[in-house]
């Protein structure tokens, strides 16, 4: 009888470990939910990077985020457009609680090494950023909440692998 006591208090502590922990996030970190269907919102503020980025209510914005990499010379040799020419992926993606507009490009001479994504919240207020330099990978944020020091790299990369699964699939 206590053989079997203990087995069953076994059974029960080992699946809720198992709960406990498959699927979970690290502390404070959103989830990225995955790629979501095509609509009209990702083309909320233009059909194309460029669009996007010249857009009277985002430019600014984008330009900001980038700050000194905007322009080459900063600490990425082309600058953040050449990673977005017109050609770019518009898509949206569910990360924790907020739906962003996705923009997935490369630098056309360097595709395969030189490729970025912008995060732009549906709102327009909160934009993250990876850029990858031949191996390197550079992180921005800017809106509320926004740290230097404390980029959500986890949530990009998140979105980063659930765009790259749609494009690769």
């Amino acid at each position: 009888m206590r053989h079997a006591t203990l087995q069953g208090s076994l059974v029960v502590l080992a699946g809720l470990l198992f709960t406990a922990c498959a699927g979970s996030a690290p502390m404070g970190a959103p989830v990225t939910s995955g790629v979501l269907p095509a609509d009209a919102r990702a083309l909320r503020y233009g059909a194309s990077a460029p669009e996007v980025f010249n857009n009277h209510e985002m430019g600014d914005r984008v330009r900001a985020l980038f700050g000194a990499d905007w322009s080459p010379g900063g600490r990425i040799a082309f600058g953040a457009p050449a990673y977005f020419p017109a050609s770019s992926s518009l898509r949206m993606v569910r990360l924790g609680n907020g739906d962003y507009i996705a923009i997935t490009g490369c630098v056309l001479s360097s595709c395969a090494t030189h490729r970025g994504l912008v995060l732009i919240r549906q709102d327009g207020e909160h934009l993250m950023a990876r850029l990858d330099e031949g191996g390197f990978s550079h992180y921005y944020e800017r809106g509320p909440g926004a740290s230097a020091n404390a980029v959500p790299r986890s949530s990009i990369d998140g979105a980063w692998r659930a765009v790259e699964g749609i494009d690769r699939g």
